[in-house]
């Protein structure tokens, strides 16, 4: 089971990217699904999570200017940015901290492969 994110680029200040994650396998259950991001020679840290039921929650750094988002259905978390800053430059991971799979594989604290994002100035 891989999550697989997309949708990072090159966007000037106070641009908009709309970060995509999907899961590879159909979903019986799952958790909250965040996204993260990790700037250069930073920590990772918190971004914004969303819970199955559509509560959410974000870092105070992204407040007001992102947006998480997620389709059950599709078993899918996506990160709208917008009016993006230079110090929004970090590669940008979507996590899953539990899920199992139609097929019934359990698995905890998934993680995608990352996108890079890069804000110009």
């Amino acid at each position: 089971v891989q999550l697989q994110a997309s949708g990072g680029g090159l966007v000037q200040a106070g641009g908009s990217l709309r970060l995509s994650c999907t899961a590879s396998e159909r979903m019986s259950s799952i958790t909250y699904m965040g996204w993260y991001r990790q700037a250069p020679g930073k920590q990772r840290e918190l971004a914004a999570t969303i819970t199955s039921g559509g509560t959410t929650n974000y870092a105070d750094s992204v407040k007001g200017r992102f947006t998480i988002s997620r389709d059950n259905a599709k078993n899918a978390v996506y990160l709208q940015m917008n009016n993006l800053k230079p110090e929004d430059t970090a590669v940008y991971y979507c996590n899953v901290p539990f899920l199992r799979t139609v097929s019934g594989i359990t698995l905890y604290n998934v993680w995608g492969q990352g996108t890079l994002v890069t804000v110009s100035s």
